[in-house]
């Protein structure tokens, strides 16, 4: 340690900032490890929407990204990307997921279905018209998530696929708005549009719920 004082009693401040600097410019040019190389691209075969897409993609890259990226099927919102706020649920083989939590190279050969999927100008899904008839949105970003949410919600009704909020796993269900708002609690709504949303649902359910 006391051979290195009288060095650093002669280096500036200014000599030193431009050593660092000379320093880090050094290892930015240095040609990536093995480890942060990109990897091999995979093939992924998704039917998406009806339609089949065959990709070469990252094997790190989540469905989310490959929706938004590869197919340019932006509807589909990355929210939080932690799968808190279920922006960006999809429908996997008529299952309801979030897509930011899982990886596109695992679902290969499966169906998926976006919001773009389930209705389109002048032929809007029941759950759409439902949408837009009560309000269930203000600012929009959480809606595709929402509504593809609910659509598979009621299929799990139909199911007869108890929630936690289910008090008798025998009995018929009685789909509350407790019931249908625990089933929905995975979609977060940060403009708070719940009662318009439970409204949406009850309608587009119908004799369902």
């Amino acid at each position: 340690m006391e051979s290195i004082l009288p060095f650093l009693s002669r280096l500036s401040r200014r000599r030193f900032l431009g050593t660092a600097g000379a320093t880090t410019l050094a290892m930015a040019a240095r040609p990536p490890s093995a480890e942060a190389a990109a990897e091999p691209a995979q093939k992924v075969a998704l039917t998406v929407n009806g339609r089949r897409h065959a990709l070469d993609i990252d094997p790190r890259v989540t469905l989310l990204d490959a929706l938004r990226e590869n197919l340019a099927l932006t509807g589909t919102k990355k929210g939080c990307d932690q799968g808190q706020c279920g922006a960006c649920t999809v429908i996997v083989n008529g299952r309801r997921i979030n897509s930011c939590l899982t990886l596109a190279v695992l679902h290969d050969g499966d169906e998926v279905t976006t919001i773009e999927g389930l209705g389109r100008p002048g032929a809007l899904h029941p759950m759409q018209q439902a949408f837009i008839a009560h309000d269930g949105y203000q600012c929009g970003y959480c809606t595709p998530g929402q509504i593809c949410s609910a659509v598979a919600m009621l299929d799990e009704i139909r199911a007869g696929m108890p929630s936690h909020v289910t008090a008798d796993l025998n009995a018929p269900q009685l789909v509350s708005d407790e019931e249908l708002r625990e089933r929905m609690s995975g979609n977060i709504c940060r403009c708070a549009g719940y009662p318009n949303i439970i409204a949406a649902i009850k309608d587009a359910g119908g004799a369902a719920i």
